[in-house]
């Protein structure tokens, strides 16, 4: 067997008294392409930097091939230079390669490196990373901010590269299509699954019910142990102590795993009223900047509760496009009319409205004082800060300070507090971790109002959009019922010619993605069965009262409009109750059915 071209062995590493790596074994194979995957903020580009070199762990050891090359590209590129060349030179590529890349991404050798758009200088750091020929690729966050045209680029670049390759990435179609490994890092170490990651929630499913099953043998492990020590810890003798120090040892294990399990976002969209049936309708509408247009007769009509994703190239006018139907910016030809009663909310991909130097805290409470206004209710900011996993201190940190995944939740956190029934979300996937997608996608799909999507992200868009417009650059727009695979099947070749996917990898094809059903509850089911056990667990209680009251013998001689309404209230809280055990067991019982599917 030969020897892994680059290595962790039991790694340890601390951020402050914040434990990151506790034991991390990592190894990459010649051309195996692989995702790491873990929750927000466990650690995942860290962990890259210390394979990278750039951090040094505080225990453990780091092995490499001798005279093996590797790149690295982190999530926010610094661009050198004074030109794209220059910088994809500065690895030490040589400039034909250099310029051969650039070009591969669709970018101009010559072109100055400064007043870069962030797809350009994504595109400028890929390309310089494949110029050097290296053994080992690290990606961060590769797809950020790339047009799903450059997506495709980087796809068949990795899949004519000799490299073996680590991704970190939100992006779950790139990943399915690219990688033949996966790793996941939780809890502090890394788990290890020798399939790509179209194989990884199936798997990662599984590891979970087994440690829900421990959590539960630990659970009932400590009640007998409490239950012992009530009885015997009283003798005080020496068998006694060790009994009670492995009590403590329990506790403190799952208290560990209680800290470290997955936070979770509190999302929640306030509806304002419904908006008129029609929200927008545009007829024959042109525009153009200089010599650059960018639509040229197109029509469409978005109605109340349409999900309308815009796609394609950057620079092609999807932003554009998006303002004219919402009345921001006039068409050079054409007509739109709007609906009545629209409040809309507009999620910006650039984030040029939170100002660096702002707190979180200023950034939530405009107006000053510590309440939020969340959907109509007064919140102390501290506790809806918490909902989007911000912590107390972070309040008081300036918005400049928080990585690109931060200030999209604190952009969500604003949005979302809003009343809206037209929501904007422009590029809302970036710097996003899975987890928190898939609750987003969850909110959004039972979201009442209109939604208009502008993304780059194909999973994202397949799983939301009721209908896709894509824009080619040159002035063509058209409208397809479906989401972005219904879109490419029905026009093919609209973007050019039709990129053709990339091989599997080498080492370990990737299986193809699975038309797996569900493994678990939607969103709205899992917390309508948390409403359900409240309300299960309440209603004896209330009727037991009720009961108590009409138990009284005078009642009905007394006060016969008393006895009437406590009858009525009784026969609807029995109703009620039956109800709520029916619906329970329902959902219950498909829970546990999808959970032994898995």
């Amino acid at each position: 067997m030969r020897a892994p071209i680059l290595a962790l062995k039991a790694v340890r590493l601390a951020d402050g008294p914040l434990m990151l790596f506790d034991g991390v074994d990592l190894a990459l194979d010649s051309r195996v392409r692989a995702c790491l995957v873990g929750r927000n903020g466990a650690g995942k580009s860290t962990l890259l930097r210390v394979l990278a070199g750039e951090f040094e762990a505080d225990d453990g050891e780091r092995a490499v091939t001798p005279g093996a090359r590797i790149a690295f590209v982190p999530q926010e590129p610094q661009i050198v230079g004074a030109t794209l060349l220059d910088h994809a030179t500065a690895g030490g590529a040589e400039p034909h390669r250099a310029e051969a890349e650039l070009q591969a991404f669709g970018l101009d050798p010559a072109k100055p490196s400064q007043g870069l758009s962030g797809g350009e200088a994504r595109r400028c750091a890929l390309a310089r990373a494949f110029a050097e020929d290296p053994d080992v690729l690290l990606l961060d966050e590769p797809t950020n901010h790339l047009d799903i045209l450059a997506i495709e680029t980087l796809e068949a670049q990795l899949a004519d590269s000799r490299a073996a390759a680590l991704i970190v990435s939100h992006d779950r179609a790139f990943l399915e299509r690219v990688t033949g490994r996966s790793f996941w890092l939780e809890y502090r170490q890394v788990r290890r699954l020798d399939k790509g990651f179209a194989a990884f929630d199936d798997w990662a499913a599984k590891i979970e019910a087994q440690e829900a099953e421990e959590a539960r043998r630990l659970d009932r492990a400590i009640e007998r142990e409490q239950h012992w020590l009530a009885r015997g810890v009283t003798a005080r003798r020496a068998r006694n102590e060790g009994r009670r120090r492995r009590l403590m040892s329990m506790r403190q294990d799952k208290a560990d795993r209680l800290k470290e399990m997955r936070g979770g976002l509190n999302l929640g969209i306030a509806n304002s009223g419904l908006s008129g049936k029609r929200v927008a309708e545009a007829k024959g509408i042109g525009k153009a900047f200089g010599a650059k247009t960018l639509l040229k007769g197109f029509s469409t009509r978005i109605l109340r509760g349409d999900r309308v994703a815009v796609v394609g190239p950057n620079g092609a006018g999807k932003t554009t496009l998006v303002k004219i139907l919402l009345g921001e910016i006039a068409p050079d030809a054409g007509a739109v009319t709007l609906g009545t009663n629209l409040e809309v909310r507009y999620i910006d991909q650039a984030r040029s409205d939170l100002r660096p130097d702002l707190t979180l805290k200023d950034v939530l409470t405009p107006q000053g004082g510590d309440q939020v206004l969340v959907r109509g209710q007064p919140k102390h900011v501290n506790a809806y800060a918490k909902d989007f996993l911000f912590t107390e201190a972070q309040l008081r940190q300036p918005v400049k300070s928080l990585s690109g995944g931060e200030r999209n939740r604190l952009l969500l956190a604003r949005a979302l507090a809003q009343p809206a029934n037209v929501m904007v979300l422009d590029e809302p996937t970036n710097d996003l971790d899975m987890d928190t997608l898939d609750l987003l996608e969850d909110l959004l799909a039972d979201y009442e109002g209109t939604l208009i999507l502008v993304s780059h992200d194909r999973d994202f868009v397949d799983r939301l959009a009721t209908s896709t417009i894509g824009l080619d650059g040159t002035g063509r727009a058209v409208e397809t019922p479906g989401g972005w695979q219904d879109f490419m099947s029905q026009n093919p070749g609209f973007f050019g010619p039709a990129a053709a996917p990339p091989p599997a990898p080498k080492a370990q094809p990737a299986p193809p993605r699975p038309a797996a059903p569900p493994v678990k509850l939607s969103y709205k089911d899992q917390r309508r069965l948390e409403a359900l056990e409240a309300l299960v667990a309440g209603l004896p209680d209330r009727i037991a009262q009720l009961e108590s009251g009409l138990a009284d013998p005078g009642l009905y001689a007394r006060d016969r409009g008393q006895f009437e309404r406590l009858s009525q209230a009784l026969e609807q809280a029995r109703s009620e109750l039956a109800e709520a055990e029916d619906e329970w067991l329902a959902l219950e019982a498909r829970r546990e059915a999808l959970s032994a599917g898995r």
